[in-house]
């Protein structure tokens, strides 16, 4: 890869996770904080959105970025456009008013996650060993964006807002770099489209391999627990006083930078069973930490909880990007992309959004809530995923018999 697409590369994915670590982390504070009259059900259900998107996702992609337009064509436009809806977002005082905007807003933006990895891909000749170089650039993205939330004490000010309109500040940048990035054409543009591929089935040719078909359904499993960290880690961070919470929680994603470089090493020596079973039990682990864990005798817990965030994330969801893109072969990269981005961000954290807000809710208590059994019950449902990921996955070798054959 010339040097210069690399440098494209990295700056993509450097904007494309600022946008969305920039008012991500905090979105359940900003409902609970700056809307009215919110609870938490309602974080679960302003965060369903994403679930939303990426169900969606596949489809956007795999029929539009497989047929017709170049990916970094789509990517430019999604952006441009999520730029008016981040600032608008920002100046919503009510759920009622806030939720539409939000949801249309990630039905666009959960797509681009599948561009960027599609655009990288393409580039590439050994995504496992070239594709966590470019991809650590947007865990750098998240984590400036959580530094700057956290050393300009939007938290404490109550001015989230705020979060909006710098995430609408870098999508329009990186709304318009789209459109200098590699040429990313339609792989398969000018042939028919069948109802089986306008209804997204091609990528779901990959369940025929049986190791990919458990670990789509583990992905779908795994994500269940993970929603309770999205949603509530920082409300629970700043319920119990933790300072600039934020800020704190971007050294898990300065853990995932540096995992992300050896990444390449780690998937060489132990392969793609170990690599996702490691990530599912500091699932379990951080849980266990964020329960027990408090701002005074136990707050170590909380730092190692957070710092977990580059095992967790790399090694399953990393590892999963590029197994899935090895098992889907050369003519549906595009739509395999999302096609996991289905399985984690859209089914499985569906299923953990929806509920997380009532376990949370019936866990309140008159001066906030009970945590300890609250972070339990995600690290019971990670323990038992894994148990049963290790019983049955196969982590077979693969090769051209194990490619999708379309």
């Amino acid at each position: 890869m010339k040097s210069a697409v690399r440098v494209q590369l990295s700056f993509m994915m450097f904007l494309e996770f600022f946008i969305w670590g920039a008012w991500f982390v905090t979105l359940g504070t900003f409902v609970l904080k700056n809307l009215q009259d919110t609870s938490a059900t309602q974080v679960s259900v302003a965060f369903l959105t994403q679930s939303i998107g990426a169900v969606i996702a596949p489809f956007i992609v795999g029929i539009i970025a497989d047929r017709f337009i170049a990916a970094q064509v789509i990517l430019g436009v999604i952006h441009l456009i999520g730029t008016a809806l981040l600032w608008i977002c920002s100046g919503m005082t009510t759920f009622d008013s806030f939720y539409p905007v939000l949801l249309v807003y990630m039905i666009l933006y959960m797509p681009t996650l599948a561009l960027v990895n599609a655009i990288s891909f393409r580039q590439m000749s050994d995504p496992s060993k070239e594709f966590s170089f470019i991809r650590v650039f947007g865990t750098v993205g998240w984590i400036i964006a959580g530094l700057l939330i956290g050393w300009l004490h939007w938290e404490k000010t109550n001015s989230l807002d705020l979060t909006f309109k710098m995430a609408a500040a870098a999508s329009l940048l990186l709304g318009v770099f789209s459109f200098t990035l590699p040429k990313t054409p339609p792989s398969k543009k000018g042939t028919k489209v069948s109802v089986r591929e306008i209804l997204g089935l091609d990528a779901i040719r990959m369940l025929k391999n049986r190791s990919y078909l458990l670990f789509f359904l583990s992905s779908i499993a795994i994500c269940i627990p993970l929603a309770f960290y999205y949603n509530f880690t920082n409300p629970f961070l700043n319920e119990i006083g933790m300072d600039a919470a934020a800020g704190k929680q971007s050294m898990g994603q300065m853990s995932e930078f540096l995992f992300m470089l050896v990444m390449p090493l780690f998937f060489a020596r132990l392969g793609v069973k170990k690599m996702l079973a490691l990530g599912m039990l500091a699932w379990v682990i951080r849980y266990t930490l964020f329960a027990y864990g408090n701002i005074d005798t136990n707050y170590w817990m909380l730092i190692v909880g957070i710092v977990l965030h580059g095992i967790c994330y790399d090694f399953f969801f990393v590892t999963g990007q590029i197994y899935t893109d090895k098992i889907a072969g050369e003519e549906f990269k595009s739509s395999a992309q999302g096609f996991v981005t289905l399985a984690t961000y859209g089914v499985g954290m569906l299923i953990g959004f929806l509920i997380s807000g009532p376990i949370v809710e019936a866990y309140k208590t008159s001066g906030g809530h009970n945590w300890q059994t609250i972070w339990l019950i995600p690290a019971g449902i990670a323990g038992a995923v894994l148990v049963l990921f290790m019983l049955f996955f196969r982590d077979n070798k693969v090769d051209k018999n194990t490619v999708v054959k379309h």
